[in-house]
C-alpha cells in the first residue's frame, strides 16, 4: 500500500521508458526514488509497450546496426519531417546524448537484435529491441526494482501542491484512498492527451471522434493540464500528433503497431469518393510514414483506402487484420463500399500516367507517373494484376506534441520564463520542444530515453545540492 508518511527525493509520474530511465538515473545517483504509474501492473509502460526501436546516432556500424549514423545526419533528418519547426539546440543536445544511450540502455538490461530490413530501410539508423518494447520495459523495470525503485500501480495523480515555481507534493488514488505523498523533486513522464477525445476536439474539432488512437487509454493529460494551469509554460500545437494511417478495423485504443500499414507506397491511396489526394511515393517510408495520419484526417469522414495489386502483397510487413481482396477493381470497390465506377477511372488514370523504371523499394527509384495530379513520384507500378487488395485506414494517433517547455537539463520551464525550481520533464508530455511536427521513426524513444536519463541524473544532484546547502532547499 502506499503510504504517505514517506518523504522521496523524487517522484516519478508515468510509467513507460521515459519515467523508467529517469528512476534509474536518479536512483543510480543515491535518490530514494518513487515511481507513480497510473495504468494496472499489467498495462504498465504507457506507449512504451508498442515500441520496436529506437534512433540514435553513431559513428560505425555494430552488431545491430548496418553503418554510422552521424549527429549531423540525423539532425537533419529532424529538419526534414519538422519543417524546421525545432528547438534546435535542445535538438542537437540530445542528438549529441543519443550516442551514450546504446550503450546506457544495454547497461539498463535492455537487448537489440539485428533491424529488420524490407520497407522499413532502418537497418542503419535504428536500434531494434530483442523482443519488442513490452520486453523493453520489463527489462527496464527489473533493472530499476533491483535498484531499489519503489513502484506503484493503479495510481492516478488527482492533485498537485505547486508553490510557485516550486513542487510541494502530489494528491495519489490508490486501492480507494488519496494519499499525499511528498518530495524533494518531482519528474512529469506521464505522456500526452491522446486519449483524451474532448482534449482532441479543442483543437481538431468534432472529427476527432473518428480518430483511433494507437496507444494507452491512460495517456489522458491530466497531469499536463495541471503543470499548464499551475504556471508552466506551454509549448506546441494542440493540433500536432504523430498521427499514421491504420487499419480501420483496429480497436479505439491500445490497437498499438500491429495495426500500422507499411504498404502506401506500394499502390495508391484513395478517399471515399475513390479518389487520390497526395503523393504515395514521396520519400522512403521511415521517413514520411507518420504524414498519412493527418492526410487521412484531412479526408471525408476521416477514412481512406490502400489499394494495391498481387505482386506488392508480400512487400512489406501485414497487419493484424487481413486485406480485402476481389478479382477485379469494380469488385474490390464494392467490397470497400466505394463507387465501382469511380475507382475504375482513378486505377486507369493512374495506371496510363505511370513511366516505368527500376523498382527499388528501399532507395528513392525512377518509377513515377507522368501528367498526373498529384504525382506519384517514386514506385509508380501499374496496378493491372488480380487479385486486387485494399486495406480501409484511419487516422492513428499515437501521441500528442502539445507539452511543457524545458530547458537543457530536462527542467520545467515557468511561464515567466524561469525554469523551476524542482520540476523535471521527459517523453511524450515535453516532446514537442523537439517535434513541433512531423515524426521520424524511433524519435519518440529516442526523446523518452535521453531526457529521462537527464532528468533522473538532474534531480538527483539538486536533491544532493540541496542536503548539502540547507539554505537553497
Amino acid at each position: 500500500m502506499l503510504d504517505g508518511s514517506t518523504d522521496y527525493d523524487v517522484l516519478i509520474v508515468g510509467g513507460g521508458n521515459a519515467a523508467l530511465c529517469a528512476a534509474i538515473s536518479a536512483r543510480r545517483a543515491g535518490a530514494r526514488v518513487l515511481v507513480a504509474e497510473g495504468a494496472p501492473r499489467f498495462y504498465r509502460g504507457g506507449n512504451t509497450r508498442h515500441t520496436r526501436n529506437m534512433r540514435c546516432a553513431h559513428d560505425a556500424a555494430t552488431e545491430t546496426l548496418s553503418g554510422p549514423y552521424t549527429e549531423d545526419e540525423f539532425f537533419d533528418d529532424l529538419l526534414r519531417v519538422t519543417g524546421g519547426r525545432t528547438d534546435e539546440a535542445l535538438a542537437r543536445m540530445m542528438i549529441a546524448e543519443s550516442k551514450e544511450m546504446l550503450t546506457w540502455i544495454v547497461e539498463q538490461g535492455v537487448r537489440f537484435q539485428p533491424s529488420l530490413g524490407g520497407t522499413l530501410s532502418l537497418g542503419r539508423t535504428n536500434s531494434f529491441f530483442l523482443g519488442g518494447g513490452r520486453a523493453m520495459l520489463n527489462a527496464l523495470y527489473r533493472t530499476a526494482e533491483s535498484l531499489g525503485v519503489e513502484i506503484v500501480y493503479d495510481a492516478e495523480i488527482v492533485d498537485l501542491a505547486i508553490e510557485g515555481a516550486r513542487f510541494r507534493s502530489a494528491t495519489v488514488r490508490h486501492a480507494g484512498r488519496d494519499v499525499s505523498i511528498r518530495a524533494k523533486t518531482f519528474i512529469a513522464a506521464s505522456g500526452g492527451f491522446e486519449a483524451n477525445i474532448d482534449w482532441l476536439k479543442e483543437g481538431w474539432g468534432e472529427i476527432a471522434e473518428n480518430f483511433l488512437i494507437r496507444g494507452t487509454p491512460y495517456n489522458r493529460g491530466t497531469v499536463l493540464r495541471m503543470l499548464i494551469d499551475s504556471g508552466v509554460m506551454q509549448i506546441g500545437d494542440p493540433t500536432q500528433c504523430h498521427a499514421v494511417a491504420i487499419d480501420a478495423r483496429a480497436p479505439k485504443f491500445d490497437g498499438g503497431i500491429i495495426t500500422r500499414l507499411d504498404c502506401v507506397v506500394f499502390g495508391i491511396v484513395v478517399n471515399r469518393h475513390a479518389e487520390r489526394f497526395y503523393d504515395e511515393g514521396e520519400d522512403v517510408w521511415p521517413k514520411r510514414y507518420a504524414i498519412w495520419g493527418r492526410l487521412v484526417a484531412a479526408q471525408p469522414d476521416q477514412i481512406a483506402y490502400i489499394v494495391f495489386d498481387a505482386p506488392s502483397l508480400e512487400l512489406f510487413m501485414p497487419s493484424l487484420f487481413p486485406p480485402v481482396e476481389a478479382d477485379t477493381i469494380g469488385g474490390l470497390a464494392e467490397k470497400l463500399g466505394l463507387a465501382p465506377a469511380a475507382l475504375e477511372r482513378t486505377v486507369a488514370g493512374f495506371n496510363a500516367a505511370v513511366r516505368p523504371g527500376t523498382f527499388d523499394h528501399t532507395a528513392l527509384d525512377d518509377c513515377r507517373t507522368e501528367g498526373l495530379e498529384p504525382a506519384k513520384t517514386h514506385w509508380a507500378r501499374r496496378i493491372e494484376t488480380a487479385p486486387f487488395y485494399a486495406y480501409p485506414v484511419r487516422p492513428g494517433i499515437t501521441f500528442t506534441y502539445l507539452g511543457v517547455k524545458v530547458d537543457r537539463a530536462a527542467r520545467m520551464v515557468m511561464a515567466d520564463g524561469e525554469p523551476a525550481a524542482n520540476m523535471f520533464a521527459a517523453g511524450e508530455i515535453m516532446a514537442g520542444n523537439v517535434l513541433g511536427q512531423g515524426y521520424a521513426a524511433g524519435i519518440g524513444m529516442t526523446i523518452g530515453s535521453v531526457f529521462g536519463r537527464i532528468a533522473g541524473r538532474e534531480a538527483a544532484r539538486l536533491v544532493s545540492s540541496a542536503s548539502q546547502s540547507p539554505e537553497a532547499a
